[in-house]
């Protein structure tokens, strides 16, 4: 058994590309979970069709992941990966499938899931280009899921027939 980067780190750090087929289908080396992206998104499609997790979180990682890349790939594609290989490499199928989508750290309101996967999505992708590690999955997660507690009270709509709650100091 050999030992090796993985292409997140590969690509960083010696600007060596790994073939995009080969991270879908898992036929490349690299940490479990990171390289058959199709697998992992099957079987994270079959959670949000069962209703195990919250579409909305990984579908807009996923979006964000794709649009903030691109539009980096497309200023200088020799400098920054192709957005494709930013959505299968490393481990952000499995932390958009999977960590994100806890129900316990997740936000409750489907705006809050909205803005929590925006926020990893470009927090990760902030971390890989700028960052001094290949992978930022793990840690954009974290930073977001300090934030639920705020998103979930800014997104909580008001109950129906309650006027809206006048801030403090403003009573007269």
């Amino acid at each position: 058994m050999a030992t090796g980067a993985t292409p997140l780190g590969l690509m960083k750090f010696e600007g060596v590309s790994t073939d995009t087929f080969d991270l879908m289908m898992g036929s490349t080396a690299g940490s479990i979970g990171e390289t058959a992206g199709l697998l992992i998104l099957v079987c994270g499609g079959y959670l949000a069709l069962r209703n195990y997790l919250d579409w909305r979180i990984p579908l807009s990682i996923f979006l964000t992941v794709f649009v903030f890349s691109g539009l980096l790939y497309v200023i200088g594609p020799d400098r920054f990966p192709n957005p494709v290989f930013m959505l299968f490499s490393g481990g952000l199928m499995l932390g958009a499938m999977y960590m994100a989508t806890d129900m316990v750290t997740s936000p409750v309101t489907p705006a809050g899931s909205w803005i929590f996967g925006i926020g990893i999505g470009l927090l990760v992708v902030l971390i890989r280009v700028w960052g001094g590690l290949p992978e930022g999955v793990m840690y954009a997660i974290l930073f977001m899921n300090a934030l639920v507690p705020f998103i979930n009270r800014a997104t909580q709509p008001r109950v129906f027939g309650q006027p809206r709650r006048k801030p403090k100091g403003a009573e007269a």
